[in-house]
């Protein structure tokens, strides 16, 4: 099951109330909801300045990396990763959301009022970044900015 069905189900799955969760994304004027980390997905946080090339070496090597927030003035990009990782993660700088956290959701198919959207929006096959290959793209993009 991909397409617009199946991402809103596969991110409302990991709300305590998936039903409210659709409807808080339906009805909430921001058109946002409040989702847990750390049962399908864990975030890594970088600073946009960082993100943005991190971003763009990883559409060089994966066809589809997974999905990927932004917040409001682009200065935070979060990008899902398997459940666990925030718990292992040792970058410096990097921010991480993962069991016992919860984070700003946007509705996967419309544009968020809200001030987070994605940059790439989940297909609703659980297609997650891979943490090794996304600490890789973060030294090639570290790299590429002390150029």
């Amino acid at each position: 099951m991909t397409g617009a069905k199946s991402a809103v189900e596969w991110l409302s799955s990991v709300a305590p109330d998936p039903e409210a969760c659709r409807w808080e994304w339906e009805r909430n004027p921001h058109g946002v909801a409040l989702l847990p980390a750390g049962r399908a997905w864990d975030v890594l946080i970088l600073p946009g300045e960082l993100g943005y090339p991190t971003l763009d070496v990883l559409t060089r090597v994966l066809d589809q990396p997974g999905p990927v927030l932004v917040d409001f003035g682009d200065a935070r990009m979060g990008f899902l990763v398997p459940p666990g990782t925030a718990a292992r993660w040792l970058g410096t700088g990097i921010r991480t959301a993962g069991e016992g956290t919860w984070i700003v959701v946007p509705h996967p198919l419309r544009s968020s009022t809200g001030g987070v959207r994605w940059l790439v929006p989940p297909d609703g096959s659980g297609t997650l970044t891979d943490p090794a290959l996304l600490e890789l793209a973060m030294h090639e993009a570290a790299a590429g900015l002390q150029e």
